[in-house]
């Protein structure tokens, strides 16, 4: 997340980051001297990681032929997850390498480029309500690159099938770097591609965004090599179906883009090479069942495992090799280096089914590096606010250890929800912190049914206490929840700058 990049502007010419005169990434058109073989180029470039210099998918007339690829291995595969537990993406993304499915459009149906003229950029302004209305200070680059998203945003299916078509067809030595079946996933690299260019004017967020990325690739085994491969296809995606906006111009603009996004992302990854494992084996040491569908689970890493209490990791498990799941820390740092998780198995859910009721101990899974910034700020004195509903009230658990660990008495008020009482799986732990702990309050909310806690949707419990103008505010559970948690605290009058949860889009695919 801080790592240090070394990422300078992109020029006209296609270059940026440090690779020298042309860069790995270039635009379909190069003078003529630099028509050579990639051997030949080779000696000629710096990066601070090596990549392969790479053109874009054919020539311009080959890359606006009707013709699609067949989709490449794994397309139209539909077994992925659809759930999430605990704290992913990065993204990312948690997983970034999503497969294509059959939602692609057929021959006859999919959006291709005309022969005639196509209007010019100009002509295709987002909508006022459009994401991709670039600011008065946009750049021209940033203009450019938001005319082709809020383009393709309509078609987005197609444009993510087409991409990845493209790069398993033309790629075939990626496929591997993927799992079998991948639909819950699909859409995050490609995604993660085009938010990242949205942000192209903002370096600090958009450094910050990439970082965390690049050091999230190093668990699917991603190398320098690889990044020119799916900017190709990105190209090529893009150039069939930004059939308006694409012109040399938004070309160039897209190549300087992805030139840049590439390169902060191999920084970032060479730097934390040099600090941290790509991924920590880890052995199950303990497998409890709270319930018929929730496990906590301990697991003892084979190396130390550096993270803050709050925070979330990517974990995968010797059944579904490649297929990372996010789970957030139910503990703070411990002594003896053991980390906890709260996974509830959901239908469909192949990692989360697999940790409930398949794991013993004895297995051996793995984990990716810590993140997220759901932690406390020990330098001030506000009173934590914490929402926690269902598995959510784990890392709001390791919040509360993480106070008492530091000794300083802030008030901490927990307001736990379930759907009825059984599904407060963990309330006898935090009762027994809350006896421990003066300065700790702990309320079960619940939904539906009887109850000898409070009633209710858990956002409307906590607007009947307070006042909470001297409270930050933690939550972490179901998407919905954190949703209607964040209004009803925003208008109880707690600032947004105050209230922290993971990222919601993270949230509900990670939820599998």
């Amino acid at each position: 997340m801080d790592a240090p990049t070394t990422t300078s502007s992109a020029g006209s010419d296609g270059s940026g980051g440090n690779s020298g005169d042309w860069g790995w990434f270039t635009p379909s058109r190069r003078p003529p001297e630099d028509q050579r073989a990639p051997d030949q180029q080779s000696d000629e470039r710096a990066p601070s990681r090596p990549v392969n210099p790479i053109r874009p998918v054919g020539t311009e007339a080959d890359r606006r032929t009707p013709a699609a690829p067949a989709p490449g291995p794994g397309a139209g595969d539909r077994r992925g997850d659809n759930r999430r537990t605990g704290g992913p993406a990065n993204t990312g993304p948690a997983n970034t390498g999503p497969a294509p499915t059959g939602r692609a459009a057929t021959g006859r149906e999919e959006h291709q480029r005309p022969d005639e003229v196509a209007p010019a950029p100009q002509d295709v302004r987002p909508g006022p309500d459009s994401p991709f209305v670039a600011p008065e200070t946009a750049s021209p680059d940033a203009i450019l690159l938001r005319r082709t998203m809020a383009e393709v945003e309509p078609i987005s299916d197609k444009v993510t099938s087409y991409f990845y078509a493209l790069l398993f067809v033309q790629h075939p030595e990626l496929r591997p770097l993927f799992p079998a079946a991948m639909d819950a996933q699909r859409d995050r690299l490609f995604k993660a591609i085009l938010t990242a260019a949205r942000l192209i004017d903002d370096p600090d967020i958009l450094t910050d965004f990439l970082s965390r990325l690049g050091r999230g690739h190093r668990k699917y085994g991603t190398q320098p090599e690889h990044y020119p491969a799916v900017g190709e296809c990105l190209i090529g995606a893009l150039t069939r179906y930004a059939v308006t906006t694409w012109n040399d111009e938004a070309e160039a603009a897209w190549v300087r883009a992805y030139t840049a996004i590439s390169q902060i992302m191999i920084d970032a990854s060479a730097e934390d090479e040099l600090i941290a494992p790509a991924w920590w084996q880890a052995e199950v040491v303990e497998h409890e069942s709270r319930t018929h569908d929730i496990a906590v689970i301990t697991v003892r890493p084979d190396q130390p495992y550096p993270f803050l209490a709050g925070q979330y990791t990517s974990l995968e498990t010797p059944w579904w090799p490649r297929v990372w799941r996010h789970y957030s820390f139910a503990s703070a740092p411990r002594t003896d280096g053991l980390l906890s998780f709260h996974v509830k198995a959901v239908p469909a859910g192949w990692v989360s089914s697999a940790l409930v009721h398949r794991a013993r101990p004895g297995d051996v899974i793995r984990l990716g590096p810590p993140a997220g910034s759901m932690t406390v700020d020990h330098a001030s004195d506000n009173g934590l606010l914490c929402l926690g509903g269902g598995t959510g009230i784990a890392p709001i658990k390791a919040l509360v250890e993480d106070v008492a660990d530091h000794g300083r008495h802030r008030p901490v008020e927990v307001f736990y929800g379930a759907r009825n009482d059984h599904d407060l799986y963990d309330i006898d732990t935090m009762l027994r912190l809350a006896q421990r702990h003066p300065w700790l309050a702990v309320r079960p909310v619940v939904s539906d049914g009887p109850t000898n806690g409070l009633s209710g949707r858990l956002p409307d419990a906590v607007r009947q206490y307070g006042p909470w103008n001297a409270f930050d505010a933690y939550l972490s559970g179901p998407p919905g929840m954190i949703r209607s948690g964040v209004d009803a605290l925003v208008g109880v009058g707690i600032p947004s700058h105050r209230i922290r949860h993971d990222s919601i889009e993270e949230l509900a695919a990670a939820a599998e």
